[in-house]
């Protein structure tokens, strides 16, 4: 039986030497002009969701002798409608404490608006207005998000209409102290530039998708400022919407953040080198009644660790009040176990 037999030839080899099809080469011009497209685009589709935010601020009253000042004092910054019946998320220190809140739509009608509910431990609050026609905002999801994409900040900055900014998500994970002391956590940095008077507004994606609340700026800094997360928001603004306020728990303690001696560490076999030393007690608080003495030193809260202030913060959420947990501390020389039983409080931990 004869076999044919195959002859080998460069055909069946890639050489070096042949060329691959042409790529067809892309203009810089085309592709700046996709770029200006996306954000265009997103603009386009959220800015009619965007307003502008004047506020009026009381002075206390002042001594007789004192040189006369305003009775009052204003202030502005951006929000964005996210319902169609007149609910706008906002930042908490751009209304909080406003005796009287304007807002201007982007088609230039003005209306008064109420307050709903603030949460200065995350700078979120919620306000509401009576008006029709209203264009919502598409919320999105920050937990897609991922470092370099395209991001742009929207405000309406001192009536400045539609002030449009573009950057990329510079990192996620972010923490920034607020103005009550609380840390914010999962905060997306940008390099969108952002003014104060942008405070509030969207942070949205080349979709038109609002992943962020514009908040913050480090003004020495070149390119550094943060938006808190969306998902974070959608969870605030729901409980602003039902409680008026975000209900959290507290345990009754002034602390300090306070490294731990070595010896103390590799005796106890301790996973963090710090804790929160406790400065002081209020009078039948829960700390109180758990036998917490001033001096302890709390290193975990239930099955956590806690190595600072900032991690018991984390873990005092609303959905401790009333449940009986392990509180660890350190009393001299000694590793202790507490049951302390968390209340609902409006400040402190």
């Amino acid at each position: 039986m004869k076999r044919a037999l195959h002859l080998i030839t460069n055909h069946d080899f890639p050489s070096e030497d042949r060329q691959s099809p042409p790529v067809p080469a892309v203009a810089d011009a085309d592709l700046l002009d996709a770029y200006s497209q996306a954000v265009m685009s997103a603009a386009e589709q959220v800015s009619p969701a965007v307003v502008n935010i004047d506020v009026s601020h009381r002075l206390p009253d002042q001594p007789a002798a004192a040189v006369r000042l305003p009775h009052e004092v204003r202030g502005s910054g951006s929000g964005f409608v996210f319902t169609p019946d007149g609910f706008i998320l906002t930042n908490s220190h751009v209304v909080h404490q406003a005796t009287k809140i304007e807002v201007t739509l982007s088609d230039g009608h003005s209306y008064l608006a109420s307050p709903v509910g603030d949460d200065p431990d995350t700078d979120l609050a919620v306000i509401r207005i009576d008006a029709p026609r209203l264009v919502p905002a598409r919320l999105g999801d920050s937990h897609t998000l991922q470092v370099g994409r395209l991001v742009i900040a929207i405000g309406n900055p001192y009536g400045f209409q539609c002030t449009v900014t573009a950057g990329v998500v510079s990192a996620l994970g972010r923490s920034l102290r607020s103005g009550s002391g609380r840390l914010i956590d999962d905060l997306i940095q940008t390099d969108a530039a952002l003014n104060p008077g942008n405070s509030g507004g969207p942070l949205v994606t080349a979709r038109g998708e609002v992943i962020g609340v514009n908040t913050a700026v480090i003004l020495p800094a070149q390119g550094l400022c943060f938006a808190i997360a969306i998902n974070t928001a959608k969870f605030v603004a729901s409980r602003l919407m039902r409680d008026g306020k975000i209900r959290r728990s507290y345990i009754g303690v002034a602390g300090q953040n306070v490294t731990l001696p070595r010896r103390l560490v590799r005796f106890h076999q301790l996973p963090r080198d710090s804790g929160v030393l406790v400065v002081s007690l209020e009078q039948e608080s829960p700390a109180q009644r758990a036998g917490v003495r001033e001096g302890d030193i709390i290193i975990g809260y239930g099955n956590q660790t806690v190595a600072g202030i900032d991690d018991l913060h984390r873990l005092l959420t609303d959905e401790q009040v009333g449940i009986r947990v392990a509180l660890t501390v350190i009393r001299q020389t000694e590793k202790l176990q507490l049951e302390i039983t968390p209340e609902a409080s409006p400040r402190g931990v």
